[in-house]
């Protein structure tokens, strides 16, 4: 596997593969891989001839007071995770690489921006949108790969591919869990031991809400409420939002009459959790299709 640091290097190795009819795969992250990245990198790998990964803290993705100094970086696990999967090239640029002196255009889709995560996040999926972009024109692969347990993310960036004419297939998976249910995420080692005990509870409040639709409810409003109430029966959990809204807009639901994602965050300890069920009265859980 090849490391690689600079932009205009990784678009050679990449043009380099199409002229040669590769296909490949795109897998972005922010570094402190886990199995969950793990699984979007098997992914690609199975489905592309090429499978490129680029770890890369995002500046501005962090707001004022957030913890971008904080964020868990390890550059030489990650590297020897991905060479273990048989990733073909690491993209690990620096900040100075992706924004050069001068640097002003930024680009977000701030209608699906406004709720869930950008609501209390200002400015966040402006620097997710910007850096995905920049990626996706680096690498020009023909799939790209996103965790749903970043729902809203996923939806934000399949729109800003479709509203963009970019010729990628953006693609969804599955989130990957903890035995006990907690989704993986790099932010999980913020967690003191007796949090870690505690923190499955979001996925069991999601369960109940995904629990009511699946036995013919749909009054959404009931499934948030019995989201917020199983979190209240821990005083830790300090909830920031818990929202119903329809996948095709990200704009709140009254009932579920279309494919529905009940997503919710939650402060414990250092810890800011997030998780989801996305719910299709027509077929029950599921994932969206990509692009």
């Amino acid at each position: 596997m090849e490391t690689v640091t600079s932009a205009r290097e990784m678009k050679a190795r990449c043009r380099a593969w199409r002229a040669q009819g590769l296909s490949v795969g795109l897998v972005p992250t922010m570094g402190y891989l886990h199995r969950g990245h793990g699984s979007l990198v098997e992914r690609s790998l199975a489905e592309n001839s090429r499978t490129a990964v680029s770890v890369f803290v995002n500046p501005s993705q962090f707001g004022p007071g957030e913890d971008l100094e904080a964020y868990p970086r390890d550059p030489a696990r990650d590297s020897a995770f991905l060479k273990a999967l048989g990733a073909n090239v690491l993209f690990m640029p620096k900040a100075a690489e992706m924004y050069p002196p001068g640097f002003s255009t930024l680009v977000e889709a701030p209608a699906l921006a406004a709720r869930l995560c950008g609501a209390s996040r200002p400015g966040h999926f402006r620097g997710v949108c910007t850096v995905v972009l920049k990626l996706l024109n680096i690498a020009a692969p023909d799939r790209a790969y996103f965790g749903l347990k970043d729902a809203q993310q996923f939806f934000i960036l399949r729109r800003m591919a479709r509203d963009l004419d970019l010729d990628v297939a953006m693609v969804p998976c599955p989130t990957v869990r903890e035995d006990d249910g907690l989704a993986m995420s790099s932010r999980n080692s913020y967690l003191t031991p007796d949090e870690r005990r505690a923190a499955p509870l979001l996925r069991r409040a999601l369960l109940a809400a995904e629990g009511y639709l699946q036995g013919g409810g749909r009054d959404l409003e009931k499934a948030r409420a019995l989201v917020l109430e199983t979190l209240a029966s821990d005083p830790r959990f300090e909830a920031e939002y818990v929202e119903a809204v329809s996948t095709c807009d990200l704009q709140p639901a009254a009932e579920a009459c279309g494919e529905t994602l009940i997503a919710a965050a939650a402060r414990l300890g250092r810890a800011r959790l997030i998780d989801n069920v996305i719910f299709d009265p027509a077929g029950g859980a599921r994932r969206p299709a990509g692009r």
